[in-house]
């Protein structure tokens, strides 16, 4: 069977938006049209792609599976597109980053603004996922590059990893623990307070949970958030002690404090993330440029 690229495009438009009406719209042609193409495709199949009723239209099982595959290769030619209308100047093209939203916050802010000084034109997009996350954006074309928390064990020998900065985690305290601010304690010591922690399912708590099995310390968090930043105000408002990156927050404040820990945990990396096989748009070599990768 010969490969017809229109019939997977309309396929794609319709599984993306489980409308007719909607894919015709996007690709400018008659619902009859597409109603056709999916027809043909269907037949080329020898099977049913989609549930059609008067209320919704679904996928079926066969379906999925196709839209599974079809998705991060419409996804790879779009950007294949891109990246050769920018191939002579740095015009009307795009960068798309993913980044959780404490590194997007936190650390990227600055490099954003930068860019955006030097390239007014260019379009720039930020997904916020977690870091674990954001490596199936990455698998599935929909960003160009990640920038991620090290260790991340969903990174695989098909992406290219570059150290771009090395920081330390660490535990904070509000006014309501005052009573250990400036003394040096055990990280055990920690098992007495309420401790505020990010979900498990995070690059940071999977850090930490590590790190203190391998001290053979068992901690149960008090709360358990997906957000560094609710973290911090619930910290200040003196719910417990937390563990969060040390770049993320202003230690000058009045309502918050290090607490000093007597054991050296490791220090982590932020890395940018992208795939070996599939080359960067001139926009997101300039960007990396920014972190004197390159």
């Amino acid at each position: 069977m010969a490969l017809n690229y229109e019939l997977y495009k309309v396929f794609y438009q319709v599984a993306s938006s489980l409308s007719f009406s909607r894919a015709a719209e996007n690709l400018f042609i008659s619902q009859s049209a597409v109603s056709q193409n999916i027809k043909n495709l269907e037949n080329e199949l020898n099977t049913d792609l989609f549930i059609r009723s008067t209320k919704k239209v679904e996928l079926t099982k066969t379906g999925k599976i196709l839209f599974e595959h079809i998705e991060p290769a419409y996804n790879l030619i779009e950007n294949g597109e891109k990246s050769i209308k920018e191939i002579n100047a740095l015009k009307k093209g795009e960068i798309h980053i993913g980044a959780n939203d404490t590194i997007s916050k936190d650390f990227l802010l600055p490099y954003l603004n930068k860019f955006h000084q030097l390239y007014p034109d260019i379009q720039i997009q930020i997904t916020n996922r977690t870091s674990s996350t954001c490596i199936e954006l990455l698998q599935q074309n929909k960003v160009d590059l990640i920038i991620s928390n090290l260790p991340n064990q969903k990174i695989n020998k098909e992406m290219e990893v570059k150290t771009i900065y090395s920081f330390n985690d660490i535990f904070i305290a509000g006014n309501e623990f005052k009573e250990i601010k400036g003394q040096i304690k055990p990280l055990k010591i920690l098992k007495k307070y309420p401790l505020l922690m990010l979900e498990p399912k995070t690059t940071t708590r999977r850090f930490l949970d590590k790190t203190l099995s391998e001290m053979e310390i068992e901690i149960t968090p008090a709360i358990e958030l997906g957000s560094v930043d609710l973290l911090i105000e619930m910290t200040k408002i003196g719910l417990g002690i937390a563990f969060v990156p040390e770049y993320c927050l202003n230690l000058n404040s009045n309502d918050l404090f290090k607490i000093n820990i007597k054991e050296k945990l490791p220090a982590r990396k932020l890395a940018v993330v992208k795939m070996k096989n599939i080359p960067l748009s001139n926009a997101a070599e300039k960007f990396l440029h920014l972190f004197k990768l390159n």
